[in-house]
C-alpha cells in the first residue's frame, strides 16, 4: 500500500508500488511517469518514479542467495504530493568558505504539510552521485514548481510582480493549469506551457547572443534583425485534434485521427495557457483556457514581410491578430513538427540561426527558455494538475542563494 510521506523526523522517502503500463493511464487510473531511476534515500536504494501530481519511491528489494527476490520483506510506498514540494535544489559537498561548486551529493526536495493550523516544512535527500542524472531530475522538477520564466506568473496574476507571486504562494493558493511535455523520438526535452517554432525562436536566439545589451534594446533589435532576415521554415506538422467533441464511449474517443498539414510557414506557436506579456497584454493565445485540457496550436503560413508585421502589430492592440488568410488555429491535444533540412548557404550574419538546424537540432522559444530541439518534437498536453501559483525567478534566486550561503541540508 502506498504511504503518504509525513515528514516527522525521518529522511527516507517513498517509493512506487507497481510500475503502471507504459503508454497512457497506468491501470488504477495511476498517471504515467515522467521520469524513473534510482537514488538512495536514508540508507536504502530506492526506485523513484516523477510524474505529474507525486514523486513516488520504494525500496529496492535484495534478492537472496537461491536467486528469488525476497518477497516476506515489507515494502511501504511513500510518496509526495507535486503540490507540497516549495522547492528542489541540488545538494553539494563544500569546503568550509567554499561558495561555489563542490561534489554532487544528489538533489534536496522541501516539503511543506499541513500539521492542524500549522505549515511544517522538512527536507528529503536524494542521493545520486552522476552529474547528468540529477541535473535531468532538477531540471524537471523545477520547470515542474517554478516554471521557468514570468510568462506563467503573468498570465495567472495579471502583473509581472515578483511580490504578488509570492504572496500568493505564502497564502496557499493554489491554480490548476495545463502543462505540456515536449520530447524528441529518444527522450523527454523538458516540461513547458507555451512554445514558439520559427520566428518566435529565431528572435529569441538572436538575443541570446546579445546578451550584454539592456533587456529590451536586445528584444527590439533582435525582433527588427529577424524581421530584415525573415524567412519561413519547412515543415511538417501533424496534429491530434481536441476531442471535447466526441461523447459517448470510449470507442469515439479512439476514432480521432492525426490530422497532418505541411508548407513553409513563418511561426509555429502551441500554446496551454494565454501566454500574457507586455508585447501582447491579451496573450500571445488570448482565446486559451487555463485548465481546459487543450492546447492552442497556431499556424503563421508563408507571406510577406509588410503582411507579418500587420499580424505582428495586432497582439498589442485590440483588433484580431488571426484574422488572416495566411494565419490558421487550431484546438489540439498533441502536436508533431518535423522540420525538413535546409540545403544550401546562408548569408554570413545569419550562419547562426542555421548552425544548429545543419546538425539536426533547431531554436524552440519555451516559455521564453531557449531549447535546441531535435529534427522532430512532439508536444503532448498532460492534463491539469495542480501548482502552487507560481514563484518566479527572482524569489527563486533569492531562495537560492540562501541555500548557496547556509550550505547543503
Amino acid at each position: 500500500m502506498a504511504q503518504r510521506w509525513e515528514g516527522e523526523e525521518r529522511r527516507g522517502a517513498a517509493p512506487l508500488a507497481r510500475d503502471p503500463p507504459r503508454g497512457g493511464e497506468a491501470a488504477g487510473g495511476e498517471e504515467e511517469p515522467l521520469l524513473r531511476g534510482i537514488f538512495q534515500i536514508g540508507k536504502r536504494s530506492c526506485n523513484v518514479v516523477l510524474s505529474a501530481r507525486q514523486l513516488r519511491w520504494s525500496p529496492i528489494q535484495p534478492e537472496s542467495r537461491g536467486g528469488d527476490s525476497n518477497m516476506n520483506l515489507p515494502c511501504k510506498e511513500e510518496f509526495v504530493e507535486m503540490k507540497d514540494i516549495f522547492s528542489v535544489k541540488l545538494k553539494r559537498r563544500r569546503f568550509v568558505g567554499q561558495k561555489k561548486g563542490g561534489v554532487l551529493l544528489g538533489i534536496t526536495i522541501f516539503v511543506c504539510l499541513k500539521k492542524e493550523n500549522k505549515l511544517k516544512d522538512t527536507a528529503i535527500n536524494f542521493n545520486n552521485l552522476s552529474e547528468d542524472h540529477c541535473h535531468s531530475w532538477f531540471r524537471c522538477l523545477k520547470e515542474i514548481l517554478n516554471g521557468s520564466t514570468n510568462v506563467l506568473a503573468h498570465t495567472l496574476h495579471g502583473i509581472n510582480h515578483a511580490v504578488t507571486a509570492t504572496l500568493h504562494i505564502i497564502m496557499g493558493h493554489i491554480q490548476p493549469v495545463d502543462i505540456c511535455t515536449f520530447s524528441s523520438p529518444s527522450k523527454l526535452l523538458r516540461f513547458g506551457f507555451s512554445a514558439m517554432f520559427g520566428f518566435g525562436a529565431r528572435t529569441l536566439a538572436l538575443a541570446e547572443k546579445h546578451r550584454w545589451m539592456p533587456s529590451n534594446q536586445r528584444r527590439d533589435f533582435a525582433v527588427i534583425k529577424t524581421l530584415a532576415s525573415l524567412k519561413p521554415e519547412e515543415c511538417e506538422l501533424s496534429f491530434l485534434p481536441l476531442k471535447n467533441s466526441l461523447q459517448g464511449s470510449q470507442e469515439n474517443v479512439t476514432k480521432v485521427q492525426w490530422h497532418t498539414i505541411q508548407g513553409h510557414f513563418l511561426n509555429v506557436s502551441i500554446m496551454a495557457i494565454p501566454s500574457l506579456c507586455s508585447m501582447a497584454p491579451r496573450g500571445l493565445a488570448p482565446n486559451t483556457r487555463l485548465n481546459n485540457g487543450s492546447m492552442a496550436l497556431i499556424v503563421v503560413r508563408n507571406t510577406s514581410r509588410s503582411e507579418f508585421i500587420k499580424h505582428l502589430k495586432r497582439y498589442a492592440s485590440v483588433k484580431n491578430q488571426f484574422n488572416f488568410p495566411f494565419v490558421e488555429t487550431y484546438a489540439v491535444q498533441e502536436v508533431k513538427i518535423q522540420p525538413r533540412t535546409k540545403i544550401g548557404h546562408d548569408t554570413e550574419e545569419n550562419v547562426f540561426l542555421h548552425a544548429t538546424s545543419a546538425e539536426g537540432n533547431y531554436p524552440w522559444n519555451i516559455d521564453g527558455d531557449l531549447m535546441e530541439g531535435a529534427s522532430e518534437v512532439h508536444v503532448r498536453e498532460e492534463g491539469c494538475h495542480y501548482t502552487r501559483f507560481i514563484m518566479q525567478w527572482a524569489l527563486f534566486q533569492v531562495e537560492k542563494a540562501f541555500f548557496e550561503e547556509t550550505g547543503s541540508r
